[in-house]
């Protein structure tokens, strides 16, 4: 469940342009990306650089990567930001690494600014599985314990919480999870169909090429609503709701003006055509939010991830 870092100048404090929407744009806007080139999140910041230029919401705009930590040393370096055109990329792996790392710097400590983009998990297995649905699965869990292997990304990520959550919603004991984590999905698929594993936790993106091919069978999503083309259940009826977010923090010394200005940057960005294009080459699923609404967001996800990581046994 991550960060960024500069010193910048707000336009309306200087020589503005105009922005596509009339309003003064930003004339330098620095956002970082908490995490090594290549990843989602600098996928994200550098969507969001494309973006804003595209539509000449800001007269410049610089992308730093600052990895480490699950994206908690970023997160640190923002707290000390003193830039009123920061923004920083942060998602529910932070929110993980933040509680996993023991990380003095704490997202509580930023300016929410907006939840951009979401994207479901999957539980699958091989083809030729005996576990059609999710219950069997679990049941093969509470059965045999770490006799059955479930494969997903990084320890304390998104893909091993929502395991730990699964067998919390069937009350099966945590220390029967094995969970044998990969640090990309091109590992966890290998796998996967190398059976070297029985079951796998990913985004939906990550495995719905091999799902279409009939090379994995999908039990169940995690998100509140069906996946398109996947004709699968949700895991809702087990009382388990989880996505991969992914949202942009400031922060927490900028003013109200700042906060207002980089609101309506945002904002701006996710109504341009450029944005639009950016979300259909990635196939990111739109989740936009602002303001209350996202900080209230922000503040659940907080509050229930470290629950779901002591049952897991990562985080005392």
């Amino acid at each position: 469940m991550a960060v960024a870092a500069a010193g910048l100048v707000l336009a309306g404090c200087g020589q503005g342009a105009k922005s596509a929407s009339g309003g003064d744009s930003i004339a330098k806007l620095e956002i970082m990306a908490p995490a090594d080139p290549g990843g989602g999140w600098d996928q994200t910041a550098r969507s969001m650089q494309a973006a804003v230029s595209g539509a000449k919401l800001a007269n410049s705009v610089q992308v730093s990567n600052v990895g480490g930590a699950g994206g908690t040393v970023g997160l640190q370096k923002l707290l000390n930001e003193r830039s009123e055109s920061f923004l920083m990329i942060t998602g529910l792996v932070m929110v993980g690494a933040v509680e996993t790392n023991a990380s003095p710097a704490r997202l509580e400590e930023t300016t929410p600014i907006a939840r951009l983009t979401a994207e479901d998990e999957v539980v699958v297995v091989p083809a030729d599985s005996p576990h059609k649905t999710i219950d069997d699965l679990l049941a093969a869990v509470a059965d045999k314990g770490k006799g059955v292997s479930i494969t997903g990304g990084s320890a304390g990520g998104t893909d091993h919480i929502l395991a730990g959550m699964l067998l919390k919603a069937k009350n099966i004991a945590p220390d029967k999870l094995n969970y044998v984590p990969y640090s990309g999905g091109g590992e966890s698929l290998a796998a996967l169909l190398g059976k070297k594993v029985d079951a796998g936790i990913s985004g939906v993106g990550e495995y719905k090429e091999q799902i279409k091919a009939g090379k994995l069978r999908a039990l169940g999503t995690s998100g509140p609503n069906p996946v398109p083309d996947l004709n699968v259940p949700t895991f809702k009826e087990l009382g388990v709701e989880l996505i991969n977010w992914r949202g942009v923090v400031a922060p927490a010394s900028i003013s109200a003006e700042a906060k207002t200005k980089l609101t309506k940057l945002v904002t701006d960005m996710h109504a341009s055509q450029q944005w639009k294009d950016e979300l259909s080459k990635k196939g990111w699923t739109d989740t936009f939010l602002t303001g209350a609404e996202f900080s209230t967001f922000m503040a659940k996800e907080i509050g229930r991830v470290k629950p779901a990581l002591q049952d897991i046994g990562l985080v005392k």
